[in-house]
C-alpha cells in the first residue's frame, strides 16, 4: 500500500497557516490579514505540489 509523504516544507507551511488562523479565531480577516493568509496558502500549495508517494513500511 502506498501512502502520501508530506515534505518538511508542506508541514511547515501547514503549521504556519494553522497558527495564523488560530491567532485570529472568531475575528474576520480584513484585507491586510487576508493578503498574508493568501501568501501562506500559496506557499503551502507550492510545497504540496512537490509531495511524492512513498511505500508504507510493514513490520514483520
Amino acid at each position: 500500500m502506498a501512502t502520501t509523504c508530506v515534505s518538511d516544507a508542506t508541514a511547515e507551511s501547514n503549521h504556519a497557516m494553522r497558527e495564523f488562523m488560530a491567532a485570529r479565531t472568531g475575528r474576520p480577516l480584513f484585507a491586510e490579514k487576508r493578503d498574508a493568509y493568501e501568501r501562506l496558502l500559496a506557499a503551502w500549495a507550492a510545497a504540496s505540489a512537490t509531495a511524492h508517494t512513498c511505500q508504507a513500511s510493514t513490520i514483520s
